[in-house]
């Protein structure tokens, strides 16, 4: 499933415009590498999330195509949150 598809699915992100945009903006990581929007995953990827001063990762449990929202979060696996302290 394309990382797009799956963030919109998944409910982290609401909207699969926005996912694309977001991930075309390099605010997207897979196992530690910018990915395209277009970036098949897998199960067991991890995923991390930038958003403005926070960083969420999750791993990938499940590939459904799609769900029901109460079940969206079967689909990953929350692995960390860490804040983005930049000192300007």
């Amino acid at each position: 499933m394309r990382i797009d598809k799956y963030l919109k699915v998944s409910r982290l992100i609401k909207r699969r415009t926005l996912a694309k945009d977001v991930t075309e903006n390099e605010r997207i990581l897979v196992n530690g590498k910018v990915v395209k929007p277009s970036y098949q995953l897998k199960i067991g990827d991890l995923i991390s999330i930038i958003y403005g001063t926070k960083t969420i990762t999750v791993m990938v449990k499940s590939l459904e195509p799609s769900i029901k929202k109460e079940d969206a979060t079967n689909l990953y696996e929350f692995v960390s949150e860490k804040n983005n302290e930049e000192g300007l």
